[in-house]
């Protein structure tokens, strides 16, 4: 059968029975958009998370573009994010019509470089995306501070670290807003799209509310042109289910990571991640790095034996077809890029095994014994 990459599937066996009941009793009551579900999940998210508000929108994507717009931010303003992430992190600016402005990663962490970060500032700055990823907080205690004192706004793309915590404050709370994706294989994952938003702010949780659902949250009164993003019912049932195993997963994440260092630590021609060692790493995924030259190589070795791999990301923003409108060239962000060269996703999820990692290694250290770079 091979070790799987991601395990949604497991995940689903675990609250299958309680799902099924779930959507048998939204049938028996005939609301299908909306409900109970919805604002049960939201309100378990928000306690979760200790946000005051949480709110359920169609996918991850839209939680950003939707949390951008309720800030008001439009045509002439900027939006600096990372040019290490996926696309939709840069297409939710995009969107607003604002100008996305893009810095390089710090070359350990893979994060967005802080420092670059603040340099790339303008008076048209409007706001700041840092994005968790693979699972790792972005530190934000310094920049959130220093933002608010230049009314700039801290938006979180918290996409991949549901449920990580750093100063005991956790991921989608250390800025205005937290943007969250539900997609199947995340962390929390829902069995299809959807999205979700944390912030403490008021006025801000009651315009997502209504921009999400066409302007208004009333039927039929519509306050401003909004969007139709709503989290469907059957897909909150799963998460609020899925919630209650949250931290339990990420222990398990974090006990995989632990298995891939200890049997790849002394394995040459391989750049394990380096982290905190603490919560604040949730292992959405485990990217390793080998020389540009021969990665396709390993991947090859490793999906002949059973091993899915993936890249996230093979490209850079800046060098998508999507955005070459950027004024950014090939070499504007050579730490971004090169990393794009060498990275590769190992199977990272809840039903991992030391054996899984042990044959992973074993085979790792075969065929990295066997190239010449």
């Amino acid at each position: 059968m091979g070790i799987l990459f991601s395990s949604p599937q497991v995940e689903f066996q675990v609250i299958r029975d309680e799902w099924l009941e779930g959507v048998e009793e939204v049938a028996r009551r005939g609301v299908f958009v909306g409900g109970t579900p919805v604002t049960s999940f939201e309100s378990a998210f928000a306690q979760y998370t200790g946000s005051a508000y949480s709110i359920g929108v169609g996918n991850g994507t839209d939680a950003l573009f939707l949390t951008l717009k309720a800030l008001g931010i439009g045509p002439g303003d900027e939006v600096i994010t990372a040019a290490n992430t996926f696309i939709a992190t840069v297409e939710a600016i995009h969107h607003t019509g604002a100008t996305p402005v893009l810095v390089d990663c710090d070359p350990d962490t893979y994060l967005i470089d802080l420092e670059r970060a603040k340099q790339a500032v303008t008076p048209r700055t409007k706001a700041i995306l840092p994005v968790h990823l693979y699972g790792q907080m972005v530190d934000l205690s310094e920049l959130t501070v220093w933002a608010e004192a230049r009314n700039i706004a801290i938006v979180e793309d918290s996409a991949q670290a549901a449920g990580a915590r750093l100063h005991g404050q956790m991921a989608g709370t250390l800025g205005i807003a937290g943007c969250f994706s539900f997609y199947p294989d995340k962390n929390l994952g829902a069995l299809g799209d959807g999205g979700g938003i944390t912030t403490s702010d008021p006025e801000l949780a009651s315009r997502l509310r209504r921009i999400r659902n066409h302007g208004g949250e009333a039927k039929y009164r519509h306050e401003f042109p909004g969007f139709n993003s709503r989290l469907d019912p059957l897909q909150a049932i799963a998460l609020e289910l899925k919630l209650k195993h949250l931290d339990e997963w990420s222990v398990k994440r974090r006990h995989a990571a632990s298995l891939y260092e200890h049997y790849l630590q002394h394995l040459g021609g391989i750049v394990l991640p380096k982290h905190r060692q603490d919560e604040s790493h949730v292992f959405h995924l485990y990217i390793v790095r080998v020389d540009a030259a021969i990665r396709d190589k390993v991947r090859k070795h490793l999906q002949k034996k059973g091993v899915l791999t993936a890249i996230h990301y093979p490209s850079p923003v800046h060098l998508t077809e999507a955005f070459a409108h950027l004024p950014y060239e090939q070499g504007a962000f050579p730490v971004s890029e090169r990393y794009a060269r060498e990275i590769v996703s190992l199977p990272m999820n809840i039903s991992i095994t030391e054996e899984d990692v042990k044959f992973m290694a074993e085979e790792l250290r075969a065929v990295l014994g066997t190239i010449q770079v």
